[in-house]
Order: C-alpha cells, then sequence, then structure tokens
C-alpha cells in the first residue's frame, strides 16, 4: 500500500508522524517539569523545616537532660541489685535516712507482657525538703517505672521533719 503513495504522500505522512510524535513529547515533557517543579517545592519546604530544627550543642543537651533514663529490664536477681543500689543512692544524695529497704513480692504486670513489676518499699526521716530534692531526682533512676505509694507524715511539734513512706516498681524480666 506504501508502494501505492506518491513521494509527496509518503513525506506529508513522515512529517504528521514526526509532528505527532514532538506533541506527545511535549506534553509529557511539560507535565514531567510540573511535576518536578512541585518536588523542588517540596524538597525546598523540607530544607527550610530542617533549617528551624537544626539547634546548637547546648541546646541539644538541654532537651536530652529532660529525657528520662530508662535501661531495659533484666531477670529478678540483677535488676532487684541494680534498682535497689540505684534508690539507695539517691536517697543519701538527697539526705534522707531510710530504714532497711524491702523488697514486696513480684506481681504479673497487665501493661506488659513478658514482664513482671517487682515493687522495692521504703521508709525514713527527713526534711520536708529533704523529700522534694528526691521526688525531684527519682526520674534519674533507669530502672524506676513508678511510684506506687507515697505517704509523707510529719510531727506537730517539728513540721519540717517528716516520715516518708515510698514504695516504687521497676519491671523484671518474667522467667518461664
Amino acid at each position: 500500500m506504501i508502494e501505492k503513495l506518491s513521494q509527496r504522500d509518503k513525506r506529508a505522512l513522515k512529517t504528521g508522524a514526526v509532528v505527532v510524535a514532538a506533541i506527545l513529547g511535549f506534553v509529557f515533557v511539560t507535565t514531567w517539569f510540573g511535576h518536578w517543579a512541585v518536588v523542588r517545592e517540596s524538597l525546598a519546604a523540607k530544607r527550610d523545616k530542617l533549617k528551624d530544627i537544626d539547634v546548637s550543642n547546648a541546646k541539644q543537651k538541654g532537651l536530652w537532660s529532660k529525657v528520662p533514663v530508662f535501661e531495659m529490664p533484666k531477670k529478678v536477681e540483677e535488676q532487684s541489685f541494680l534498682f535497689r543500689d540505684k534508690l539507695s543512692e539517691q536517697l543519701k544524695k538527697a539526705g534522707v535516712k531510710p530504714e532497711p529497704l524491702k523488697f514486696l513480692p513480684a506481681k504479673k504486670s497487665r501493661q506488659s507482657a513478658g514482664y513482671k513489676l517487682l515493687c522495692l518499699k521504703c521508709s525514713g526521716k527527713a526534711e520536708f525538703r529533704q523529700v522534694l530534692d528526691l521526688l525531684a531526682d527519682l526520674n534519674e533512676n533507669p530502672y524506676l517505672v513508678g511510684i506506687e505509694e507515697l505517704v509523707i507524715s510529719c510531727d506537730p511539734k517539728k513540721p519540717q521533719e517528716v516520715e516518708l513512706d515510698l514504695t516504687v516498681s521497676t519491671f523484671v524480666k518474667e522467667v518461664r
């Protein structure tokens, strides 16, 4: 069929094919450039956000100091030793004179599968200011999960001297 066409018709068909290819190329290229512009704008916006987030080392250290420290739970024997030592250190640092620390039996925790909750009961005498210092510094204990019970009582004759009953808890690995 192409053989029956004249030279002029063949040139017209070739020119038409080139024009169609050029139109299709133009449509795809402009779409691609439009998409590329959107991507560049998005990238510029993300870079601006990163510049806003970028903080100095001093500011970053200040932010890290507000994040509580946490150590993953270990077996009962190891975790109880670490937890008791860290709490004793915190009590000594705050100036609280504790009676011997007592562990309560570990109980299964509903919130975390595979871990038990081990509670440590502490009683002692201190000034009210020292108790507040202890409570403020408790979150530095990497083994502390929570304060289960806190009772502060004072003698009306000596209002600054208080008796403290504190029960704190930690997670321990459940041995199966």
